[in-house]
C-alpha cells in the first residue's frame, strides 16, 4: 500500500475548477463582480464586500515574492524527499497573496519576480526569465 501524500489537494465540488484548471497549467482566481478584487485561496464570497456574485478567471501567472522560509526538516511524505525546499508567500500580479512553494531560485530576496509553474498539477513558482 502506497504511502498517504500531503502535497496533493483533495478536490470538492467546490475547487474542482481550480485543481483541474491547474492540472492543466492554467491558474485561475476568484473576481467580486459586486467589488471588482480578486482574492485567493477560492471561496464562495468575497472575502472584502462579502458578495456571493464571484466568478472564475484566468491569472496572469505572475508574481512578486512576499517572504519565504527554508524548509529543512519535514516528515511528512513526500515532503521528506524534498528538503530543503522554499516555503513562499508571493503577491499575485492580480493583488492576492498566495502560499505556494519557491522553485529553483539558488538566492531568493523579496521583491523577486516570479511566474507560475506547475508540479502534479500544484502551482509553484519560479524566478521570471528576463
Amino acid at each position: 500500500m502506497d504511502a498517504p501524500r500531503f502535497d496533493l489537494p483533495e478536490p470538492d465540488a467546490f475547487t474542482r475548477p481550480y485543481w483541474e484548471a491547474a492540472a492543466e497549467g492554467r491558474l485561475l482566481l476568484r473576481r467580486c463582480r459586486a467589488c471588482g478584487r480578486a482574492h485567493h485561496y477560492p471561496r464562495e464570497f468575497c472575502p472584502h464586500c462579502w458578495s456571493e456574485d464571484v466568478d472564475w478567471e484566468p491569472a496572469t501567472g505572475r508574481a512578486t515574492l512576499y517572504t519565504w522560509s527554508a524548509v529543512h526538516r519535514n516528515d511528512l511524505p513526500p515532503f521528506g524527499d524534498r528538503v530543503p525546499y522554499v516555503a513562499a508567500v508571493v503577491d499575485l500580479a492580480e493583488g492576492p497573496r498566495m502560499m505556494t512553494e519557491l522553485v529553483d531560485a539558488p538566492e531568493p530576496g523579496a521583491g523577486l519576480r516570479l511566474t507560475v509553474a506547475f508540479r502534479d498539477g500544484v502551482p509553484v513558482f519560479r524566478p521570471e526569465v528576463r
